[in-house]
This record gives structure tokens, sequence and C-alpha cells, in this order.
């Protein structure tokens, strides 16, 4: 299965709209699996992520930064057979 990542942290909006955003992707494309990551659990993690969140990977590649970019996402959910 296919497994989308959203790395972000509490109280994060942009976070919190990408969430939603994805979420909603469920009624329009193929079957994925959600994980979120707080990134605030890990002091890499933070120092990696905390200017670019919400980072959204796919199966490991990062698909978007900062800003959800929902075309390209829902493109390469699209993709994923049923």
């Amino acid at each position: 299965m296919t497994v989308v990542t959203l790395y972000g942290r509490p109280g994060c909006h942009l976070c919190d709209e990408a969430r939603d955003a994805i979420v909603a992707l469920r009624e329009e494309v193929s079957r994925f699996e959600l994980r979120e990551v707080n990134i605030e659990r890990d002091d890499a993690l933070l120092a990696r992520y905390l200017e670019r969140i919400p980072v959204v990977k796919v199966d490991g590649d990062t698909v978007s930064e900062l800003q959800l970019d929902l075309d390209l996402l829902r493109g390469l959910l699209d993709t994923v057979p049923r």
C-alpha cells in the first residue's frame, strides 16, 4: 500500500490544512495510508524540517514542502493501482 507521510507539528495551521486536504483525497483516489510525524518528538527531524513544514512524502519521496502541492500529490496517487 502507498504511504503518504506528513511531517509537521502541533499548532501548525499549514500542517492542519495539509492533513485535511490529504484526508479528503481518500474520496478521489486509490487507497493509501496516511502517517503523521510530529517533528517535535525528534531533535534531528525538528532541525531538518522546522522551516519547511508541512513536508509531504509519498513512499519516502518528497512531494511538497511549506505548502501542499495537492495537484502533484493527486497525480502521484492516481497512478497507484487500486
